[in-house]
């Protein structure tokens, strides 16, 4: 009998080669392979004459196949196929498929499945690309009972058929995961384990894990078709929600790991208070206040603070950090802001001098590309406990780097780190701060800040182990910014609007979606439109370029001067998409702004709109915009909320790639869909705590140890690199 956790390599009919092509679609075990689901089902249950046949629907038809032939066209070759039923006839066609020129014999009895067209000639029904199975000979003695019983056995007809990707570049098709998973299912252990506690079965009316299993992929004739294809039918909801329970209960464990730990307790009082005062430059909005409240709060706790600070673009999200910072420095501590990118760490460490260095904080910047002299010299301004606040990059966990007396660690646009390695950074910051005092053994507080406004579903999951603040309101006099799309065949208009935009005096983004035209050839570059920009349609304004490849000395050199306002017009690429601050830039101008992730465009536009000048926004297109880049278009026209563009993108892009990478910072998910599941993952939320709250009438202590075995089982296994428990 097979276990869940045997090599999927001692399923029949695997083997070593082919486990090494499972491998790469991350499928390593028996339970892996019965956790890869069908992505849509066909109903195969009731085979149709061919009369009955209409244009446009599916159907299934067992016929005899009378002929066949490889047909070779100007553009490409064409094997056909007609199959019979008495005197009706229906034809099948396949595109490029040479392989079949063997396949089929007059006589043979053979089951189809496709949508039905017309031909465009005969008028005749036809099926173009139809699934087949041969499933017996015509002329044998007996052949009909014989088909007829194959039918009723076969895993292709006569049943609702699930359908897989296919693995291996075509090599393992759905037939044959449908063969495999069959067999790894008639041997496994009848002896499985429900790791998930019977009360939370109970409340939730989850089935067995064993039945789960038969049905996601051998459903009943009678289940609903539109249940199976939405994922919701009970063997789903199982399958789903076990997925949901285990993530989540793994990241309340780590909630409440963190609450156990011995943290700080800064002091809050009038002279932290009055030195908070001095720093803002302008009155704080209600959100302001409220999340400050909320962060200070957390602060005065003897155990460490975990909050994530999400706020749409210009909310004050930095201010807000600053002032947490003053909490820290103002007890003694010292303060490390990470950023994911050098332009970004410069830009906190700019805002920072200008805001705190006249109050008398000394503030350092590390980076990875400064000179080794001045990094050794940083260090040790940083160990002497010299330096208050330290601004850097991925610089400030390495190990030569040590803190005199950490306190808060601050994190920037955390989702560009790279996921769940979040928890080895607060690891590694507790680490940092515990290795140069043996009196300070307390964890420092840890401050998670975001630009990119995340859906609940999202943050459930991003930052299941986080409480979370929301700066849900802009400063007083921002002004909306206007955004409109146009096409590039009307570039002359946006490109006399920037001049008269300058002539008033304000500033301007260009921003292309590629370096150099080599990258995609279809695609204006940044480089080459700088040179048109400057010397041909701009020849007598300020133009000047910024893209990830310059020097880090050209690119702080460039984004200072356009702060200063002696550049008129930066062309750049999305490396301006955080952290450059110019109230004076009114006009952002995106080329092939279809080629964009939507909340990447909203990441952009706030680069704008930032002083009381009225901005625009303009979308340039280019070439055949496709039915999502529209949606995309016509939500950044319609709305400036971060939150509605957020949840429009989830919808649209999924949450693997909701932040424009595939490193975006979520868990792989083998059944779960966050967009789709959303109710599921609250309820995994509730339960995992509840679970957590300890033993009592309803789930036994035994029981809470199985689910946590399990749960830590899953996670090592998924997430390899995060410890938990």
């Amino acid at each position: 009998m097979l276990e869940p956790a045997t090599s999927v390599q001692y399923v029949k009919g695997i083997g070593p080669r082919l486990a090494e092509i499972l491998a790469a679609k991350g499928i390593h075990t028996v339970d892996d392979l019965l956790h890869y689901l069908p992505f849509r089902y066909e109903d195969r249950v009731n085979p149709r004459s061919i009369s009955e046949l209409r244009s446009g629907e599916m159907a299934t038809v067992i016929a005899e196949v009378r002929n066949s032939g490889l047909f070779r066209t100007r553009r490409m070759p064409i094997f056909q196929m007609t199959a019979g039923q008495g005197r009706s006839r229906l034809k099948s066609i396949w595109f490029n498929a040479t392989y079949l020129r063997d396949k089929f014999k007059p006589g043979q009895m053979i089951a189809l499945y496709g949508k039905v067209e017309q031909d465009q000639y005969s008028g005749e029904p036809q099926l173009v690309q139809p699934q087949f199975e041969i499933i017996g000979d015509s002329t044998d003695d007996g052949a009909t009972d014989a088909a007829e019983q194959k039918v009723a056995s076969s895993l292709e007809v006569g049943r609702i058929v699930p359908i897989y990707e296919s693995a291996g570049q075509g090599r393992l098709t759905p037939r044959w995961f449908r063969r495999i998973i069959r067999t790894a299912l008639d041997n496994l252990t009848p002896d499985l384990t429900d790791p998930i506690p019977a009360m939370v079965r109970q409340r939730l009316g989850l089935i067995a894990p064993r039945e789960a299993l038969w049905e996601v992929h051998w459903p009943d004739p009678g289940e609903s078709l539109s249940d199976l294809q939405a994922s919701r039918t009970p063997a789903h909801i199982r399958m789903i929600f076990e997925e949901l329970f285990f993530l989540e209960l793994g990241l309340e464990l780590k909630r409440c790991e963190q609450k156990a730990q011995t943290g700080i307790g800064f002091k809050l009082d009038d002279r932290v208070r009055e030195a908070i005062k001095k720093i803002l430059p302008f009155h704080p909005t209600a959100a302001q206040k409220r999340v400050l409240k909320e962060i200070a709060s957390d602060m005065e706790q003897p155990v460490p603070m975990r909050r994530l600070l999400q706020g749409d673009v210009g909310s004050g999200k930095t201010i807000v950090a600053f002032e947490a910072a003053i909490i820290a420095m103002e007890d003694g501590f010292q303060v490390a802001l990470m950023a994911p990118t050098e332009i970004l760490a410069q830009q906190h460490y700019f805002s920072a001098r200008r805001i705190l260095e006249a109050t008398g904080y000394r503030v350092v910047l590390l980076t990875g590309s400064m000179e080794d002299a001045r990094k050794r010299d940083i260090r040790r301004h940083i160990a002497q406990g010299n330096a208050q606040l330290i601004i850097g990059t991925h610089a400030l966990i390495e190990q030569k780097v040590e803190f005199a007396k950490l306190g808060l660690v601050i994190v920037d646009e955390q989702h560009r780190f790279g996921v769940l390695q979040r928890f080895k950074l607060m690891k590694k910051s507790g680490d940092v701060g515990a290795r140069v005092s043996t009196a300070q053994t307390a964890e420092p507080d840890v401050l998670v800040m975001t630009a990119t406004p995340i859906p609940r579903t999202l943050a459930l999951t991003l930052y299941g182990d986080l409480d979370v603040s929301v700066i849900d309101e802009m400063p007083p006099g921002r002004v909306p910014i206007i955004t409109r799309r146009i096409s590039d065949e009307r570039s002359a208009e946006v490109w006399e609007f920037v001049r008269k935009q300058v002539a008033a005096g304000h500033q301007v983004y260009v921003v292309y979606p590629v370096i150099e035209e080599s990258e995609e050839k279809e695609l204006k570059a940044a480089i080459k439109m700088y040179k048109e920009l400057d010397q041909r349609i701009f020849p007598d304004l300020r133009v000047s370029l910024l893209h990830g490849r310059l020097d880090s000395d050209l690119k702080d050199q460039t984004m200072r001067l356009f702060q200063k306002g002696e550049i008129d017009v930066l062309v750049a690429t999305t490396v301006i998409e955080v952290g450059v601050d110019v109230a004076n830039a009114t006009v952002m101008v995106i080329e092939h702004a279809e080629r964009f992730g939507l909340s990447q465009l909203h990441q952009l536009r706030g680069r704008i709109g930032r002083g009381a000048a009225k901005s625009y926004c303009v979308l340039m297109t280019g070439g055949k915009i496709s039915e999502d880049g529209e949606r995309r278009l016509d939500a950044m026209v319609r709305t400036n909320d971060g939150f509605q563009i957020a949840e429009l993108d989830l919808e649209l892009r999924g949450p693997g790639e909701f932040f424009g990478t595939r490193q975006a910072g979520l868990p792989s998910f083998q059944v779960a869909n966050l967009i789709r599941d959303r109710q599921l993952l609250e309820a995994a939320k509730r339960e995992a705590a509840a679970v957590l709250s300890g033993p009592s009438e309803e789930i036994s202590k035994s029981e809470i140890a199985l689910a946590l075995r399990h749960m830590r089982a899953r996670w090592q296994r998924t997430y390899g690199l995060v410890e938990v428990g």
